[in-house]
């Protein structure tokens, strides 16, 4: 009788914020907005490096990897809100909540080691520039991408297989827009000292992550302004203003969400947070890549003006693959 008590959640409910429970048709066509866009935008720089050999180096194909990773990112927590919005029953069932878990957590993760990889390759690019061809050869940038990869889906798998293993009795209402760690773990019948420990372990993380991206982006800086070059400096700048306005972007919400240990906040303020944590800081990675950088800008133009040359365009009149010269 105790066993089945203890297997009895099978499922569970997203409570979150009052406003989103009775206002979500107000907040569906915005999100699916944002998502839609988002999704346009990231897929535009994909198309754009990938088939633009000036576009062939470290830099941008970091770019593209990281544009490709927000995608899976954004579709690991979005589309199940999206049907959380406009359903009454607001649930996800306990092995969809630890893939969603494992998904958003483990691309996060990657992102963030890929953001400590790209610091790392601007370090070089502007500290070391004569050597910096053979340091960051194709061979190493692969093993650098596919390592960012590996490490971040496998750093969490023994957390998920873990907490898949816990009893959880209920209750069963989570209060947030989707699964999360700590979140879960408050509905798991077990010691709650191990949702400490789980937090500082995490923290660590962050914090170690955060320190090396800063430190190697203010020694690139203190390099850059050491350029005799005004010229030089406002090239450099102009390239490495998007790398940390990503960074301040990303781990500036990630602190929010998760260096808050103690804090509590208004239901309203949590989904606010959560919302732009894993919604608005994906949306804007993509147009600050894309706007901030000249020639992410041209090759984009360029795409569209062959697409346009090749009548692949709607106006109205024409439809996709229609020869649309008037």
């Amino acid at each position: 009788m105790e066993s089945a008590n203890l297997s009895a959640v099978t499922e569970f409910l997203f409570t979150g914020s009052p406003q989103l429970q009775e206002s979500g048709f107000l907040y569906f066509f915005p999100l699916l907005f944002i998502y839609t866009y988002f999704q346009i935008n990231t897929d535009e720089i994909l198309f754009a490096v990938r088939p633009d050999t000036h576009l062939h180096n470290p830099m941008y194909n970091f770019i593209s990897i990281f544009s490709f990773l927000e995608i899976g990112y954004t579709t690991a927590t979005i589309p199940e809100m999206l049907s959380n919005l406009i359903s009454e029953k607001k649930t996800i069932s306990f092995i969809g909540c630890l893939l969603q878990m494992y998904f958003f957590h483990s691309l996060g993760n990657t992102e963030g080691d890929l953001l400590t990889v790209m610091a790392i390759d601007r370090y070089l690019a502007n500290c070391n520039p004569l050597r910096y061809p053979t340091i960051m050869t194709p061979q190493i940038r692969a093993q650098l991408s596919a390592g960012s990869c590996v490490f971040g889906f496998l750093i969490l798998l023994p957390e998920i297989v873990w907490i898949s293993s816990l009893p959880f009795c209920g209750p069963n209402q989570i209060h947030q827009i989707f699964c999360d760690f700590t979140l879960l773990l408050h509905l798991a019948c077990t010691d709650a000292s191990v949702i400490l420990v789980q937090d500082v372990i995490h923290a660590l993380a962050i914090l170690i992550t955060g320190l090396i991206i800063s430190f190697t982006y203010i020694r690139t800086v203190t390099v850059i302004l050491g350029f005799p070059s005004v010229e030089g400096r406002k090239k450099d700048f102009s390239t490495f203003a998007a790398h940390i306005a990503v960074f301040l972007l990303f781990f500036g919400n990630v602190a929010l969400m998760y260096l808050r240990f103690s804090a509590t906040y208004t239901p309203f303020g949590d989904a606010a947070i959560t919302l732009t944590f894993s919604v608005l800081t994906p949306f804007f990675n993509p147009i600050i890549y894309s706007l901030r950088n000249k020639d992410m800008k041209d090759t984009i133009k360029k795409l569209f003006h062959f697409f346009e040359k090749s009548g692949w365009y709607f106006d109205g009149d024409c439809i996709e693959g229609v020869d649309c010269s008037r």
